[in-house]
This record gives C-alpha cells, structure tokens and sequence, in this order.
C-alpha cells in the first residue's frame, strides 16, 4: 500500500461508514463503541503495518510492533507522508 491516497481511503471509509450507521440509527450505541474500538486497535494496526511492510520501513516478522501504543507516533513519518 504505497499508494497515499490508497491508504487514506482505505482507513477513513471505514469509520465513515460507522459513523453513518450511527447517525441513521442503524447500530446502537454498545455496538458503536464495540465497532469503534475494533476499529482503532485492530483494523487500523493491521493497515498501518500493511503500509509499514510495503515501504520497507519494518519486517514482516515485527507485526506485534504496530499494535504498540506509540507506534504511530514512531512510524507517523512513514505511515502518513508521502
């Protein structure tokens, strides 16, 4: 995912899509903290180190590193610069 523009799409729609479910009450507010959360840990570590791997700025084998609370911060040059 070297694409920037890819990346950026790839992480805002989601959250998008979770907020337009809530706004037209198709989820309730259990389910959007439960969907949020997801989100934040999970799907967004996958997609950081996604990003990370493709610009060769880590190893496939340190995939525990993106789920480290201060890993974006590390890594924000590489992960949401061009």
């Amino acid at each position: 995912m070297k694409n920037t523009v890819l990346y950026y799409l790839v992480i805002i729609v989601p959250f998008g899509v979770l907020l337009y479910l809530a706004r037209i009450n198709q989820i309730d507010s259990s389910w959007f903290v439960n969907l949020l959360l997801a989100y934040a840990i999970i799907y967004r570590s996958i997609t950081d180190y996604l990003r990370l791997v493709s610009k060769n700025i880590i190893n496939k084998k340190d995939f525990w590193t993106t789920f480290m609370p201060s890993s974006r911060i590390k890594f924000f040059k590489g992960l949401y610069l061009p």
